[in-house]
């Protein structure tokens, strides 16, 4: 499966987790779906995508994936008709900064997930920007030693990257840090696969990795 492909793909099985059947459960959701897709049926799956899944990928586009691959995504449609747990209701509140608050509704009730409590998060790209951004302006050497990517952590520890960031750099790092900061409440990070990137300011860029689970930021310029 090519690169392409598989992202699109990847639309269509987190969309199902988007899944939304007017007044439905989530398991009579999720079971719609994985039926339109096992059945080829395009217009119905789509139908039950959400709005932001419908904005990744138009009709057209869903509708062909699913006709050139039948195979495929009737595979998926039968995988996802099986799933392993019950479901998990959540919610995400943005706050004016742009960070994300995480809510499970657990026995009728809302409650705020425990990573909200995690000020230095990287779990996924957005997380781990405003992570860097909040060690940058604390001076967490310690923490931003964490965002290093491993190829180029060797020799490289807190003091040797206090004294590069508080040197002649710093006036430099801090516009930087600065503008991805007050882009992050709007900005749009593209993520492919294990690699995300966000523009901000007049022709700045940030780049993430993901190792091990955990996204770094690879450059910023």
């Amino acid at each position: 499966m090519g690169p392409k492909l598989a992202r699109i793909f990847s639309v269509l099985l987190c969309a199902s987790a988007c899944a939304a059947s007017r007044s439905e459960s989530p398991q009579a959701a999720l079971g719609a779906y994985a039926a339109a897709l096992r059945s080829g049926h395009a217009r119905e799956a789509y139908d039950l995508l959400s709005v932001d899944a419908k904005k990744d990928i138009p009709f057209d586009s869903f509708s062909r994936i699913l006709r050139e691959n039948p195979d495929e995504v009737a595979e998926m449609g039968r995988s996802l008709a099986r799933p392993v747990g019950p479901p998990r209701v959540t919610a995400v509140v943005k706050a004016p900064n742009g960070e994300s608050l995480l809510l499970v509704l657990e026995n009728g009730e809302w409650r705020v997930d425990g990573s909200a409590i995690d000020l230095y998060g990287q779990e996924t790209p957005e997380a781990a920007l405003h992570a860097f951004v909040r060690a940058f302006k604390n001076r967490r050497y310690d923490v931003l030693l964490r965002f290093v990517p491993d190829a180029e952590r060797e020799g490289l520890g807190v003091d040797e990257l206090k004294r590069a960031w508080e040197g002649a750099e710093r006036t430099e790092l801090e516009a930087l840090v600065a503008a991805v900061e007050t882009n992050l409440p709007n900005g749009r990070l593209e993520v492919t696969g294990d690699r995300a990137t966000m523009a901000f300011g007049a022709g700045g860029t940030v780049e993430l990795v993901r190792e091990d689970g955990r996204w770094k930021v690879e450059d910023l310029r």
